[in-house]
């Protein structure tokens, strides 16, 4: 999980809104394998080793439930340490009944499925890099059926514990409402390469090779507009950067392309231009 620590720049944290606190925490536990580490009534940080929070959930006031065909989340990406760790996971939803997609990218092997409030997650292992294919600064990923038969010969053989201590926020992708802006912001603005490109749909983008930390699509529909701000999804990430001089660097870029920068309590905030906002954190 090289591509996930300094000096590589990466998604550390995803926070959500949902519409019942309570319901999600039994889902995020129960099914997904959270454990948690700090709640009040209405938000919850959820950890795998009991100390960091990759994931977070709230209920905003007067929450409304996830409106269609706007910007902001398509899915969260739980990254796991091992192939078997992605093996057991299926098999655990395989006996609690957990509906689920797959697809073998290349790069990796997937599941997807979403939370009680339509939230998107991907749970899903890396194929060693020295398998991905590179051509002409591109990796080569694609949307192949996964071989469930093959795979869970790796599973281990003991009840399921959640999810291992080392899982990660793997990478995160957005609905954004078009892609000429969005590609100034995160390339010239927060620096992240484009290595894949999805027709004139998506863009995945990353730092030190990765295959994606992020990835960005206009599958909502171009000029998606933005949800409300009690909507259920997305309410932040955040972007990890090497040190304090590479956040200010970061922060004279997007203001050279106007993108506004915040400071809030020592917290530097920025919007994409589809209104999808992140903390730029070191």
């Amino acid at each position: 999980m090289k591509f996930h620590h300094k000096p590589n720049t990466f998604v550390g944290h995803v926070n959500i809104k949902v519409q019942d606190v309570d319901r999600s925490l039994t889902f995020y536990q129960e099914i997904i394998g959270f454990q948690i580490l700090e709640r009040t009534d209405k938000t919850a940080k959820l950890t795998t080793d009991g100390k960091t929070s990759v994931l977070s959930i709230e209920q905003p006031e007067h929450v409304v439930p996830k409106q269609g065909q706007t910007t902001g989340l398509y899915h969260f990406a739980l990254l796991l340490p091992t192939r078997s760790d992605l093996a057991d996971i299926v098999h655990h939803f395989m006996e609690t009944g957990t509906q689920f997609g797959s697809s073998d990218h290349l790069v990796s092997e997937a599941l997807y499925l979403a939370d009680p409030d339509g939230n998107g997650i991907e749970i899903y292992n890396d194929r060693v890099p020295s398998e991905w294919t590179w051509n002409n600064g591109e990796v080569a990923m694609t949307v192949d059926p996964l071989n469930f038969e093959e795979l869970l010969t790796e599973r281990n053989q003991q009840l399921w514990k959640g999810l291992p201590t080392e899982t990660v926020m793997g990478h995160i992708h957005l609905h954004v409402s078009e892609l000429e802006k969005t590609e100034e912001f995160y390339s010239k603005g927060l620096g992240f390469e484009v290595v894949n490109r999805y027709g004139n749909q998506a863009l995945f983008i990353s730092t030190g090779k990765y295959h994606h930390h992020i990835a960005l699509n206009t599958w909502a529909g171009v000029g998606a507009p933005t949800p409300l701000e009690n909507s259920v999804g997305l309410g932040y990430f955040t972007i990890v950067l090497p040190d304090e001089a590479a956040r200010n660097r970061v922060i004279t870029q997007l203001k050279g392309i106007n993108a506004s920068v915040t400071e809030v309590n020592g917290a530097f905030i920025t919007l994409d231009p589809s209104g999808n906002r992140m903390y730029l954190e070191i």
